[in-house]
């Protein structure tokens, strides 16, 4: 661990810069998810209790460096205010005159940073302006690491800086996940296709031990080796890169785990009349929705032997019963040995995420991650900018 925590840094008496991620769901003005404001909380409290006055700093929305009103982060104020239970300072203009009066105790919250177009340019002037404003730089913003920009990468090199507690919790996941893993390591990676995630599978083969390819992407797999896909979602131009990654796969001693079995249908729509072939016998006029129970009883096994999993995508369309059950089976037995402290088990991205909500294990993983950019650039193996410079 190269990057410093908040218990490494002195608050007491400081203003803390806090980069933080509330780009929450809105609708009239009005917050309708506090998951990303909850997060936050742990590090503005630790802040507080150290004695420093927490300062934080965020995006919302695409403003692209103009004033937008209807992206004001002043609209997050209430709720932020009422699950901190204290008043939040709302600071839109004369920066360094309000921030100078703020008293130990108080919190404030600046106008949108990216409605100033030195944020997304990384520019230099902007973050000395940021920095002015406060002693100590923390990122909590995980989500935002992987862009270089002011608040996120320049301003880190221009006062003494540090992870959040959200942002250790992250890195400390993924490094325990992909870092020093404890094996056999076993990654399940779905979605519709290939060309999304070369990196990503590019990477895997050379970190873990068996990579489970799910959904459209492995039809794209089944359809390099010569296996009929039916009508199925597939990136037919994308077979001889599929071959590629099998190859590779074998030099590093990965096995990569496609469907054996599938279930199939005519239509794409819930509880369409289906039927679960072999992975080679998709007929002419159907497509693949879902792996069999015979793939879904050979991922248990991989697992029941595994001592961390990574899972980015589902195995099948989980939004459409019963084209869900290859998914659901194997989140419930990831969770049953999460719960028994037999697994590490992180998962992350959107899809990821919205299938462990339906499956009701959000509780059950080791780390789930909201960071869907940043976490899947991590596990492409890239330099996030933003780590790069607690880092340096």
């Amino acid at each position: 661990m190269a990057w410093k925590t908040l218990d490494d840094m002195d608050l007491d008496g400081k203003r803390v810069l806090i980069r933080v991620d509330i780009n929450v769901p809105m609708e009239d003005g009005h917050v309708t998810d506090t998951t990303r404001i909850d997060r936050i909380i742990p590090t503005v409290r630790d802040v507080l209790a150290a004695g420093g006055i927490p300062i934080l700093m965020a995006h919302y929305g695409r403003p692209k460096g103009k004033v937008v009103p209807d992206m004001s982060l002043s609209h997050v104020v209430p709720t932020l205010s009422d699950i901190l239970d204290q008043p939040v300072a709302f600071i839109d203009g004369s920066y360094g005159e309000r921030i100078a009066a703020l008293q130990t105790g108080e919190i404030a919250l600046l106008e949108n940073l990216r409605f100033n177009p030195g944020e997304e340019a990384n520019d230099a002037g902007f973050a000395q302006r940021l920095a002015s404003l406060g002693d100590v730089y923390v990122n909590d913003a995980f989500s935002a690491a992987h862009r270089a920009h002011a608040s996120t990468e320049a301003l880190a090199k221009l006062l003494p800086a540090c992870a959040g507690r959200l942002m250790q919790e992250e890195l400390s996941a993924l490094e325990a996940a992909l870092g020093t893993p404890e094996r056999p390591v076993v990654a399940i990676v779905g979605g519709a296709k290939v060309s999304t995630k070369l990196d990503l599978l590019g990477n895997l083969v050379e970190k873990v031990d068996h990579l489970v390819i799910g959904g459209g992407m492995a039809n794209t797999f089944l359809a390099a080796q010569g296996i009929g896909v039916g009508k199925s979602l597939a990136e037919h131009e994308m077979a001889g890169t599929a071959r590629d990654i099998i190859a590779k796969a074998k030099t590093t001693g990965c096995e990569i785990i496609l469907p054996r079995d599938i279930v199939v249908a005519k239509e794409f729509k819930e509880n369409a009349q289906h039927q679960t072939v072999a992975a080679g016998d998709c007929p002419e006029d159907q497509m693949i929705l879902d792996a069999g129970p015979e793939t879904v009883d050979y991922i248990m096994g991989v697992l029941k032997d595994a001592k961390t999993l990574i899972m980015n995508g589902p195995l099948g369309v989980f939004e459409l019963a019963p084209f869900h059950k290859a998914t659901f089976d194997v989140l419930d037995e990831i969770a049953r040995q999460t719960k028994a402290g037999e697994l590490v088990s992180v998962a992350g991205g959107g899809d990821t995420v919205a299938a462990v909500n339906a499956s009701g294990h959000e509780d059950d993983f080791t780390y789930i991650s909201t960071a869907g950019g940043a976490f899947l650039e991590w596990m492409e193996g890239k330099t996030l900018p933003g780590v790069a410079a607690l880092e340096g």
